[in-house]
């Protein structure tokens, strides 16, 4: 890549200098549903932030003024979900994204970031499935949340997709009271509307999980689950910048991404790197 001293890459965010912000890679993979290289995932997103500026256009705010400092990798996390969790609990930042790996990871991430706080800790879901299945796995961390104490009705599910989930999961998120925006609501109330439902009423830390699956598999082809109709990169970015503005997130993970099934010209794994960018521009509009 070129080297010019006005045009500032996006990678050279990330430091090991102490920020109010930090990222951490966890790249969960074993216990997925079906067979994915998700644990090679953190370390393409790092790469391709080489490509990007760090210069938001829309809000003409350039990122240079953030860093972020970097916790380095969970090792195993598959089988160190404790570790994972005391070491997110022992952090005191104002923002952590939670590199993964498949979507396992949410329920660690999540307990160690808002887990003393489950009587009034909000989840927002960017993600087409309920993930409400028994076990462990890439299809059950918010399962897993809800039996650990989180109050379903504070769990908004944004994109929830035809034909991506069964009738017994759905009738048991409704019958909980899980808060559920499909993907047809997006389609006809916008993104925009949709995250400010997500968010009205918060009253304690949120974490926000993005499970990339939640996009038109055109876009992300590197999520094994994507289905054709899902949101457009354009408004995932969105509904992420919206998100991460909020001053009670608290902490965001990527999921879902398999690096080694991307397309040539690695669309999902760039959409991941950019959702990076955007969570950083919205936490710049705090």
């Amino acid at each position: 890549m070129a080297d010019d001293p006005k045009w500032p890459r996006a990678a050279s965010l990330i430091s090991h200098e102490i920020s109010d912000i930090a990222i951490i890679d966890i790249p969960a993979f074993k216990t997925a549903i079906s067979k994915t290289g998700a644990d090679k995932t953190p370390k393409a997103i790092r790469e391709a932030l080489k490509g990007y500026s760090t210069f938001s256009y829309t809000t003409k705010s350039d990122l240079g003024k953030l860093s972020i400092e970097d916790l380095g990798e969970i090792e195993n996390p598959d089988d160190n979900e404790e570790k994972t969790i005391e070491k997110l609990k022992a952090l005191h930042k104002k923002l952590v994204i939670a590199l993964g790996g498949d979507n396992s990871i949410t329920y660690a991430a999540t307990l160690g970031l808002v887990g003393k706080d489950l009587a009034t800790a909000r989840l927002i879901t960017l993600d087409a499935h309920h993930d409400l299945r028994d076990g462990v796995s890439n299809g059950s961390p918010i399962r897993r949340l809800i039996d650990a104490g989180f109050n379903p009705a504070n769990i908004y599910q944004l994109g929830i997709n035809d034909f991506s989930n069964s009738p017994e999961y759905a009738i048991y998120a409704k019958s909980i009271g899980v808060n559920v925006i499909s993907r047809s609501e997006i389609a006809e109330i916008g993104i925009e509307k949709a995250c400010k439902k997500a968010l009205k009423g918060a009253e304690g830390k949120i974490f926000v999980d993005i499970d990339v699956d939640v996009c038109d598999r055109s876009v992300v082809p590197g999520c094994p689950a994507s289905a054709p109709g899902g949101l457009s990169a354009f408004e995932l970015r969105q509904a992420v910048r919206i998100l991460a503005s909020h001053k009670s997130v608290r902490g965001i993970d990527i999921t879902e991404i398999d690096a080694t099934s991307d397309s040539a010209d690695q669309r999902t794994i760039k959409l991941g790197a950019l959702l990076i960018l955007e969570i950083l521009a919205g936490y710049q509009m705090r």
